[in-house]
């Protein structure tokens, strides 16, 4: 029998007439997407207990008041506080290898799916109101007395048995089946799961598990900046690496060679992948585990950090029919983001975007992607001319390693395509050098450029915690400024506090210099001209440097001095 509509068991509990609901899915339309339970309760025409009991009246389920209850310790160790306050749950009973659970949404499936993903047993909804689930979660799980990364280690580590079986592991002494049991043993599933969520929560890039010879690191990268948590005992090494390479589908018994894969988990009902990589190292095997949040990273060119000025110029590329678009920068730079959120504002019905990546990060509805395989012979250049036969009008490459590919890049803008790609150097201008270096010739570098944009990540200063300060004249020697240069300006930086976990920085924002093909620049170009010659002419037309950018952004207060000093140096 179908489920009942919520409105309807409204109507038939006798809380609301026709009437009242068809004013109540008229307001829903307006919230977009928000509860029809959650509409009437902030329009007063339900009590939030009157909408729990529908929710079970519809689902069939039973109403319990938390209040009531006493739940034990060890129930409540079932789930970690970041899982707890992530998909506002309640452990209730553990019995059989099954979890009980109240929660205040049951309608969201994903949720009891997810958690038994990440617990390894059943789990048993049964409902509760909002107001009961906050009230317990703030008693059992708030912060200050949750569970945490400590707590759980030391928990581990008065587990004589768990240690055991460890020590046993890290010296080869387990067959494969027992070393994959205890990877999956509730505690190292439990330490973990509370990493990971603290990664995602974090909006860490990467989570590092380093072996050393007396220790087992485990550091997160939030903003660009390794933080090392407390370290797990070195015994338990194999085991949390099993886990990892369990997960993502890697050959545990193969401990010589690197290896890569994926783990794809569904977390508070959004996809999060992490992109494994598992290296050999004198003491075991390193692994390094790269977040893709989509749900954290903006694909939209309006907040990539661009200026108005350099927003409207950067469309203008864009919106070209052919020629090459390059984005530069190191590892880490943001080069992908920017050229996705580039690719999501040309996504139009009209024109066929194609990409091939290695790997591809992020999908995008409505673009080909192709991810590159070298082991197959699938490489950028054999990728790229493959894409061509599929009448592609704008390409991106992700990114110009040789000559080869360099070559096909060129041909496929003559031939009528945008293509977008990133190369690895340390400003604009040195870009066109990097490219007479591959061996383009300069009559094609000037017939296919369109422009260079360069780009650097900076962290922000935390709002939270933002106080005006002057900087001495030791930073301002670093910027080659004197203190007559900056006065009137105004420069902050970050006390430190809760919400920055003390660092003073809060996110990331980018910082560009950008340089245009025109006419003067293609005559420098082709009379092979020097590097300080084409930055020169790029400045005297507009161009501004990654160092200037990052001293608007201090001026600014969004950034500090030593921020714009780190990621920049002088031009030459």
């Amino acid at each position: 029998m179908a489920t009942r509509k919520i409105g309807q068991v409204f109507i038939d509990l006798g809380y609301i007439d026709e009437e009242q609901l068809e004013l109540l899915l008229e307001e829903q339309q307006q919230r977009h997407r928000e509860l029809l339970g959650q509409v009437a309760i902030s329009l007063g025409m339900l009590t939030e207990d009157q909408v729990t009991q529908a929710i079970a009246e519809q689902l069939g389920m039973q109403v319990v008041a938390i209040s009531d209850l006493t739940i034990p310790p060890e129930v409540l160790g079932h789930l970690t506080a970041p899982m707890a306050q992530l998909y506002k749950v309640i452990p209730l009973s553990f019995r059989n290898d099954v979890l009980t659970i109240a929660m205040c949404e049951p309608q969201n499936l994903s949720v009891t799916d997810e958690l038994r993903n990440f617990l390894g047993y059943q789990i048993r909804s049964v409902v509760s109101s909002r107001k009961e689930i906050e009230t317990a979660l703030e008693r059992y799980y708030a912060t200050e007395h949750g569970e945490s990364v400590e707590s759980i280690i030391s928990t581990m580590q008065d587990d004589k048995d768990l240690m055991d079986a460890a020590m046993a592991a890290e010296m080869g002494e387990l067959d494969l089946a027992s070393a994959e049991a205890l990877s999956e043993s509730a505690p190292v599933r439990k330490l973990l799961n509370m990493v990971f969520l603290l990664g995602i929560k974090d909006h860490a890039s990467d989570i590092h598990f380093e072996p050393f010879e007396d220790e087992f690191k485990i550091r997160i990268k939030a903003d660009g900046t390794l933080y090392e948590m407390v370290p797990p005992p070195r015994h338990l090494a194999t085991a949390i690496t099993t886990r990892i390479k369990v997960l993502a589908n890697l050959d545990i018994a193969e401990k010589r060679l690197p290896q890569d894969g994926r783990i794809r988990l569904m977390v508070a009902g959004h996809p999060v992948d992490f992109r494994v990589s598992v290296l050999p190292t004198m003491f075991g095997e390193s692994v390094v585990c790269r977040i893709l949040d989509k749900s954290v990273i903006s694909l939209d060119l309006n907040n990539v950090g661009m200026n108005e000025s350099l927003l409207g110029q950067f469309r203008k590329i864009i919106e070209k029919p052919n020629g090459i678009v390059l984005v530069t920068g190191p590892t880490g730079s943001g080069k992908t983001t920017t050229l996705y959120a580039a690719l999501s504002e040309l996504n139009v019905i009209t024109e066929k975007l194609m990409t091939t990546e290695d790997p591809v990060e992020y999908e995008i509805d409505g673009i080909v992607q192709m991810p590159i395989d070298a082991e197959i012979g699938n490489t950028f250049a054999q990728c790229l001319r493959s894409i061509l036969r599929q009448d592609p009008d704008k390409i991106l490459v992700g990114e110009i390693r040789d000559r080869e590919t360099a070559e096909i890049a060129v041909q496929a803008s003559l031939t009528g395509h945008l293509v977008f790609s990133t190369l690895h150097t340390n400003d604009a201008p040195s870009t066109i050098t990097r490219l007479r270096d591959m061996g383009i010739p300069e009559f094609l570098i000037t017939a296919t450029l369109q422009a260079i944009l360069a780009q650097r990540l900076v962290r922000k200063i935390c709002p939270d915690c933002r106080v005006p300060y002057r900087p001495t004249e030791e930073q301002l020697a670093e910027l080659d400024l004197t203190p007559k240069d900056i006065e009137g300006k105004s420069f902050y930086q970050g006390a430190g506090c809760g919400t920055c976990n003390n660092t003073g920085y809060k996110g990331r924002t980018a910082i560009h210099e950008f340089l245009t093909v025109n006419e003067e620049l293609r005559e420098l170009i082709v009379h092979n001209a020097s590097v300080s010659q084409i930055r020169d002419a790029a400045q005297r037309n507009g161009m501004v440097s990654l160092r200037e950018a990052g001293l608007i952004k201090a001026y600014n207060g969004v950034t500090t001095i030593d921020e714009v000093v780190r990621e920049t140096v002088l031009d030459s």
